[in-house]
């Protein structure tokens, strides 16, 4: 439980917990912590407290991050667990499944970017490359300051000839 009104800043206090939970080898070397995103809703704090978090654990040494992949347990080279399919993929899939369904129909919008960082608890960039894969894939198409649709039928991947 956090002491909002106490004289420890919250990041120190949320990184103090997640550095139990390394010692305890509940999060052991080489797993991921969690993303800012997941920080953010698990402990009802700010964006830039999150990054504080991250920051205080690389300066302990009990961190090291990686651009675009996400911050890992112990130190710079340490092998990381494989991942499973990365969480853009499982975001892209869920919606492919919806389409597929029904519930979202054809020319009409998919979950926006603020949506999606709610639903799944991922950062900005994670929603952005889950619709990016949509439209490659063929699910979807985006109409500039408009929002991106679902795609006629005959574009989606389980209907394409070949």
């Amino acid at each position: 439980m956090l002491d909002r009104d106490g004289p420890i800043p919250i990041y120190k206090q949320v990184a103090d917990e997640i550095r139990k939970k390394i010692e305890s080898g509940e999060l052991p070397a080489g797993s991921p912590v969690p993303s800012e995103a997941r920080l953010e809703s698990d402990y009802n704090i700010a964006r830039t407290t999150a990054r504080r978090v991250a920051r205080e654990l690389r300066e302990q040494g009990m961190v090291y991050t990686i651009q675009g992949e996400g911050t890992f347990v112990g130190e710079p080279g340490v092998p990381r667990q494989p991942r499973k399919t990365p969480i853009y993929q499982k975001i892209a899939a869920d919606i492919a499944d919806r389409i597929q369904r029904g519930e979202i129909a054809p020319n009409r919008a998919i979950p926006g970017e603020k949506a999606m960082m709610q639903q799944y608890g991922v950062a900005k960039v994670t929603a952005r490359q889950a619709v990016a894969l949509l439209r490659e894939q063929g699910w979807a198409f985006t109409v500039p300051y408009r929002g991106t649709y679902v795609a006629d039928p005959a574009e989606w991947p389980i209907n394409k000839p070949g």
